[in-house]
């Protein structure tokens, strides 16, 4: 069947809206660069009314940030009966909350570091310079911080020093009312897309990810020219195949469909250890999960039309 009408959702209201815009406007120009016909709209209160008056073919969520991953948008899609690609709600759900998604991938055999999962009131109430003792105590230095749901790496820092954690902790509860602390695991840091071709999902090619100062952080990710990033990650054989086979395993086990990226560290030693997945991967120029594809020869404008054509009804 061919695609007649196609929407791109990008936007939204949250701290990552201007990089959801980027993505949209790259994944409409991949497919109207295969003379697909294609409509950008936002996620705003004009969007339930055209969804329902032009009920598009299929609908292309590329909605970073809450709402956009947190499986709320994609319910109200399926309340309209409008296909769309990607993760179902309850998928959605469960890989947005960075602690159960860990518990989850820990269930199925994947390693994931260390780590406590603790809201603000947890500070406050049984005071903050005591909670922050036991995280150094039970976890050790250093650390890894970020808030339990989010991306883009906003309100993310690497702690070095205990004195150090309380203003982590603060930057981090300005993105999230809850923050994930994790024993940080040194190695090299890289990111797995996995796609799916009639419904079998594939690992694209992982991308190393060398960042100024070693912090991947929001500028690092969407500046141009501030990271290096290395395409096929520099692993041994060994190390790619367990790189890859996590993504794969993150993605059946959470319950995914059609893309995922996962973001992985492989320590020295070449043990894969697993931080993240990604339900709707950024699609802008930095972006890791168009590079995988093209390192993986594959045209980006034809993988978002197969992802299109296996929802068409």
């Amino acid at each position: 069947m061919e695609l007649g009408h196609v929407v791109v959702l990008a936007g939204g209201l949250s701290y990552e809206r201007e990089v959801s815009l980027r993505s949209g406007r790259r994944v409409a120009d991949a497919l109207r660069a295969r003379d697909i016909p294609v409509e950008l709209r936002d996620a705003d209160a004009t969007l339930l009314d055209s969804l329902t008056d032009d009920p598009p073919d299929v609908v292309f969520p590329v909605l970073h940030g809450a709402a956009g991953e947190d499986g709320s948008i994609r319910d109200v899609l399926e309340l309209l009966g409008v296909p769309y690609v990607g993760a179902r709600p309850d998928a959605c759900r469960v890989a947005w909350d960075k602690p159960t998604a860990k518990s989850v991938v820990r269930r199925a055999g994947l390693r994931t570091p260390d780590s406590v999962a603790l809201p603000k009131e947890v500070f406050h109430d049984l005071g903050a310079a005591s909670v922050l003792d036991q995280i150094v105590r039970g976890l050790g230095l250093p650390l890894f911080v970020k808030p339990t749901r989010g991306g883009s790496a906003l309100g993310a820092s690497v702690v070095h020093e205990a004195s150090d954690l309380s203003a982590a902790m603060v930057g981090c509860f300005a993105y999230g009312d809850a923050a994930l602390v994790e024993r940080y695991v040194g190695g090299t840091e890289v990111a797995v897309s996995v796609i799916e071709r009639d419904g079998t999902p594939t690992a694209l090619p992982a991308v190393e990810i060398v960042a100024p100062g070693g912090r991947y952080d929001y500028t690092a990710r969407y500046d141009a020219g501030d990271t290096e990033f290395v395409t096929p990650a520099r692993l041994t054989p060994e190390a790619t195949a367990r790189a890859t086979a996590a993504a794969v395993t993150a993605h059946r086990a959470l319950g995914l469909r059609d893309l995922s990226r996962t973001d992985l560290i492989v320590s020295p030693d070449g043990e894969v250890h697993f931080l993240e997945v990604n339900v709707a991967p950024g699609m802008t120029e930095t972006s890791l999960f168009p590079r995988a594809v093209s390192v993986a020869d594959l045209d980006m404008g034809e993988v978002c039309e197969s992802l299109l054509q296996a929802h068409l009804r």
